[in-house]
This record gives C-alpha cells, structure tokens and sequence, in this order.
C-alpha cells in the first residue's frame, strides 16, 4: 500500500474529523513544527489543534525554533512523554529519515507534514518514506506547474522572456519540487524563456525584498519575478514599487491574507492556494487513523486541491492565513 494517494475537499473534513472517535479521550498525539516564526507553520498547528479539540484528543506542541537539533530533541521528548502518534514538519529532509526509523522503532506512529522526509533528488513526493504512516503535503510539484501555467500565459510572444526565481531555504524539498513544476509547465507551453537569475531565502519578506532588489539592479528588463511562497512576494512586492518595474510577480504557496491582499491590490499577478490549515486538520486525521486502528497502511500521501490565485478567482481559496 505504499505511495497510496489520497486527496480530500472540504466538505468531507467534517465527517472525517468526526469519524472513528471512540476512546479519542485517552489519546494524546504530539506535534513538532519546523517554527512556530512563521504564519504557515503557526496554521498547521492551528488546524491540528482544533481537529484534535474536536474529537477529545490531547495535544502537546514543541516549538523547535529553526533547529534540526532541537526538533530532533523535541521528538524525543514526545516518545518520553508516551504519546500516541507523533507528526512533524522537517526541517532537514534527509536528517528526517533518522527521526522517522527512532520513532517507528519505538511503535508510535509518525505523519510528516508540509515536507518530505528523504532525499528528494532520489524519493519522489508522491512515494512518501516507507516507516511514515502517511506524508501529509501540499503537492509542490503542481504547486510549482499552477505557477508555471501562470506565468506562461502572460511572457511576450515575441521574444525570449526573462524570468527570475526567488527560492525559499534549500534545506527544503519544496524548493526543488516548486521550481521543477514551474519549469514543466512552461517547457509543455512550449515558451520562449530564460531563467537569468535565482536566489535562495529564509522564506521572509525582508529576504524576498532585498533578492528582488538585487534582480531588478541586474535585470532591470525581467518580464516575471516568480516566488516560492507569498512571504517572499510580499517583500518583493515592495523593492517592485521602489524600482518602477511593470513585469508581472507571480508566487506559489499563496492564500495568505497579506498574499490575497496583495493580488486584490494589483502588487501580485497571482499564486497558488495553499491551505496549511487544512493540512494540520488532515494530518490529525492521519495521526488518528494509524493510533486506532493498527491496519492503517503506510506510506500513504495525502494532498488537497489547488486553484490558481488572481484578482478574479480570490475566493477560490478559502484560507487567509
């Protein structure tokens, strides 16, 4: 059963959140995040919170600040304190693995959420890591193709197209998966471009502005600017007004309010709704599953819909985190 996929709308989370309850009360189900700095991650616990809320599950939450030490020590304080079922946003990919086999060997179960757990060069996302009960996640490989589709619809026709990429923090997989989805759709578009600059962040406004600075000094004739998260947007958006540049800023990762704000005022083209609410919400329903009943499969991937963001489809994203 590994690398089966699941996907849910909205309207069967109720009924799975109310679902297979019974002895809930007795359970206790840990969460490590990879920051509780950031608004995504603030919503994922969020979500998780009150679905657990909902069913009569307690909750423990530890915030590990950025550190893959830390989180690795948080985990361990999980398994001391004997929880049920354990998930986790990883903050190192690869360094996840060892999380993983630790927690599986002590025989609680583990969900991932957000990213991927395992070296993405040689695991693809849909084909989660064998010991995790399920890979909770955003598909960012569509994320990154809605982009592209995006972007490829408003690059001239009539010459080459620069585009720049603003990157998130390469310690995640999501960065090599947003931009191979990106790259896909513009090579199935059959679009005439270059990519002439990419840089790296630490998922900030204040990164994204000062990246976005440095593009439009060398590349004052970019035609897209496209982020990896609407963080990022959010400060380019800013160096955007500062220089006078009219090219178009697209972003994935979007749905924030700052994001849908953004896009309303005509700062951002567009982005991709992602619902890291719901993703908290799914990952209890995970972690619920594999600490009730020992037949829950592993290796499961679940994932949501996502709809492009542009000034005339904004409600088509529920979530304004």
């Amino acid at each position: 059963m590994s690398g089966m996929k699941l996907k849910f709308g909205v309207a069967a989370i109720a009924a799975l959140l109310s679902a297979g309850t019974a002895g809930a009360k007795d359970l206790t189900f840990g969460y490590v995040p990879a920051s509780l700095e950031y608004p995504y991650n603030v919503m994922t616990a969020k979500g998780f919170e009150e679905a657990a809320k909902k069913a009569g599950v307690k909750t423990v939450v530890l915030d590990p600040r950025g550190s893959v030490e830390k989180q690795g020590n948080a985990l361990d304080d999980l398994l001391s304190q004997k929880v049920d079922a354990i998930g986790f946003l990883p903050l190192d990919s690869v360094v996840a693995e060892s999380f993983v086999d630790k927690i599986t060997a002590a025989g609680v179960p583990v969900v991932a959420i957000a990213a991927q757990v395992g070296d993405p060069q040689k695991r693809d996302v849909k084909d989660p890591y064998p010991a995790l009960s399920a890979l909770v996640a955003t598909d960012n490989y569509k994320a990154g193709y809605v982009s592209g589709e995006m972007t490829a619809g408003v690059l001239p026709k009539d010459r080459k197209a620069k585009i720049a990429i603003v990157q998130g923090d390469p310690a995640y997989a999501v960065v090599k998966l947003d931009t191979d989805g990106f790259v896909a759709a513009l090579k199935k578009a059959n679009a005439n471009y270059e990519i002439v600059a990419e840089q790296p962040t630490n998922w900030t406004p204040d990164q994204g502005e000062a990246v976005c600075q440095n593009f439009l000094t060398a590349h004052p004739d970019l035609d897209v600017i496209f982020s990896q998260a609407d963080d990022m947007a959010i400060g380019c958006a800013r160096a955007i007004e500062a220089a006078g540049w009219k090219g178009k800023l697209i972003a994935t990762g979007g749905g924030s309010k700052l994001g849908y704000d953004a896009i309303k005022a005509g700062e951002m083209y567009g982005s991709v709704c992602t619902r890291p609410l719901l993703l908290g919400e799914l990952m209890f329903k995970a972690m619920q599953e594999a600490a009730t009943d020992p037949k829950t499969p592993k290796g499961r991937f679940v994932t949501y819909d996502m709809p492009p963001i542009t000034k005339d489809k904004l409600d088509d994203c529920p979530e304004k985190w």
